[in-house]
């Protein structure tokens, strides 16, 4: 494993961060796919042998039971100043609004429910899941601010947001003093390159890291369209919604990706992550399999050539916002976003 410092941070994470967005019980959230405690913690501690001390979790996976299969699994295989542990919060719900809950509250009542659920005392990087247009940045920048004053939050991170709200965010937090956000978790893989028009040029620029999620598109940079699939290709809904619509398109592109893999001897997903590692800091990887994170972690290990990475990213064309990044608009304030609290109590 090859490590790195996560931007404008002294966490010093690895180039792999696993997502835990597949962990947690299937009867309690979202997805009907995701695996049991048992299973999961067999790859977490998987990855730990393997290097990975980066993970990704949110409170809204699952109702809280994905930070609370991680949290318990760190618990028993790490000791805790050896791992990166970041989670996410929620926008405000209609409801929260309608009982006068502040932005600054709610980020209190966020916290401290994931911090019950992970059994830690802080976070290491504490993320904005997505932009809250019913809330004024400067009330979730105060709040944010006080969980890193109360050391419940080493450091924050955005996520699903464009490269102008970043900038305003972070010019903001400047200016008042606030802690300011130094990683960002966006959409971007071999088949969704959209990021690259404003939010990676302007990372770059302010040494900002880029943990990006979806990084094999939900499986479809991993394997050849048609061969045998896994529970979640057959059953998630919302990666079909993202991706479906463009696969004709994306289909010249995954064909390279099979073709460099085997010229090379590798996986699939080896020269899919491979490509995204010349672009991020650390992308975010989903496992719901002990192969999913080893194949993932050789990824380190393979380097592309230039004129390999030129010829995959050659068939590219303009894709659509997909996802959470299509609803980031005020007309979507008051829709309801796939993630959700569930049946936590806030």
């Amino acid at each position: 494993m090859k490590y790195t410092k996560l931007g404008n941070s002294e966490l010093n994470v690895s180039r792999i961060c696993m997502g835990c967005m597949g962990f947690g019980d299937p009867a309690r959230g979202q997805h009907s796919w995701t695996i049991d405690e048992a299973h999961t913690r067999q790859i977490i501690r998987r990855g730990l042998e393997l290097g990975v001390n980066f993970y990704d979790t949110a409170v809204g996976y699952q109702s809280g039971t994905s930070e609370q299969y991680l949290g318990r699994a760190l618990r028993d295989f790490a000791k805790r100043e050896d791992v990166v542990v970041a989670t996410k919060f929620l926008p405000r719900t209609m409801e929260e609004i309608e009982r006068g809950v502040s932005g600054q509250q709610h980020i209190e009542n966020m916290i401290n429910l994931s911090l019950k659920n992970l059994g830690m005392d802080y976070v290491d990087l504490y993320i904005y899941h997505m932009w809250d247009w019913n809330t004024p940045i400067g009330d979730i920048l105060d709040g944010l601010n006080r969980v890193v004053k109360a050391g419940k939050a080493r450091y924050i991170g955005i996520s699903n947001c464009f490269a102008w709200q970043l900038a305003k965010a972070n010019a903001l937090a400047r200016q008042e003093g606030y802690a300011r956000f130094i990683s960002v978790q966006g959409h971007y893989n071999l088949i969704f390159r959209e990021e690259e028009r404003e939010m990676a040029p302007y990372c770059v620029e302010e040494h900002i890291a880029m943990t990006p999620y979806s990084a094999l598109a939900s499986g479809r940079l991993s394997r050849k369209p048609g061969e045998a699939g896994t529970k979640r290709a057959a059953e998630d809904a919302y990666a079909k919604f993202k991706y479906d619509a463009t696969a004709q398109q994306d289909g010249i592109i995954i064909d390279r990706v099979a073709e460099l893999a085997e010229k090379h001897g590798v996986s699939m997903t080896e020269v899919s992550l491979a490509w995204l590692l010349t672009k991020v800091t650390a992308p975010i990887v989903g496992a719901t399999k002990q192969h999913h994170i080893e194949g993932a972690v050789k990824a380190v290990e393979l380097e592309l050539t230039a004129a390999e990475v030129a010829y995959l990213e050659e068939p590219y064309v303009p894709h659509p916002l997909a996802g959470v990044m299509a609803q980031n608009k005020p007309e979507s304030a008051k829709q309801k976003h796939v993630w959700t609290t569930g049946d936590q109590k806030v």
